[in-house]
């Protein structure tokens, strides 16, 4: 969880309980001050390559006054965009069962991609749109809102596996690919969707329609 959930109570009885934490930790001086020369080391490399650098430090913590024990404690010391970047975080796991980087990048970071998701349904599809008087009238805005999640997801998965829209947010794909102007031809057999020769995104817009099309026979 993200640092809104650091709290002693919380990991107190997590661990009175044998459940393990992995929160997000506020960064503060003291903090920063412990990672100082895995930052003075990775600034040097992004100096070096001209690229973002991290670096990762493990060590025990204690605050001065609002945690009952001292515990692990993994700092981030990342430069990136010639600035100091540096993040923590506080966990309940040994560094037997999940190193430093490890730990952040592929169990902590993997939070924020399901924030992400929430945000996809949130922001481009319009979830947060539960304002109707009733709790079952909301509850249907957003059974809507998953099922068009859902709609979404196969064409990325499928259709988009192979293109640049592979791992795009369903608000992107929206933009660039569904929501485009075309003329709509009628006629008694069939109905022809011409779009304009100048479309930027048209290959993958083909490519997408065989491999659903092929899919679903």
């Amino acid at each position: 969880a993200d640092g809104g959930f650091c709290r002693e109570t919380l990991m107190a009885w997590c661990e009175a309980n044998r459940v393990d934490v992995l929160f997000g930790l506020a960064r503060n001086a003291r903090l920063v001050a412990e990672v100082a020369g895995e930052l003075a080391a990775a600034e040097a490399e992004s100096a070096r390559t001209g690229r973002p650098a991290r670096r990762y430090r493990d060590f025990r913590w204690l605050t001065r006054d609002s945690w009952s024990r001292a515990r692990r404690v993994v700092g981030k010391a990342e430069w990136t965009s010639e600035a100091a970047n540096p993040r923590f975080v506080v966990t309940s796991l040994s560094p037997a069962e999940a190193r430093a980087r490890h730990l952040y990048e592929k169990i902590y970071c993997a939070r924020g991609e399901m924030e992400n998701r929430i945000k996809e349904c949130q922001l481009d599809l319009f979830a947060d749109r539960t304002s109707s008087g009733t709790m079952r009238a909301n509850q249907l805005r957003l059974w809507f809102a998953s099922m068009a999640y859902v709609l979404l997801c196969a064409p990325r998965r499928i259709g988009l596996a192979h293109t640049q829209f592979a791992t795009a947010t369903c608000g992107t794909i929206r933009l660039k690919l569904l929501k485009i102007g075309a003329q709509v031809i009628r006629s008694v057999r069939r109905i022809r969707i011409s779009m304009a020769s100048a479309c930027p995104w048209q290959y993958e817009f083909g490519l997408a329609h065989a491999l659903l099309t092929n899919a679903a026979r």
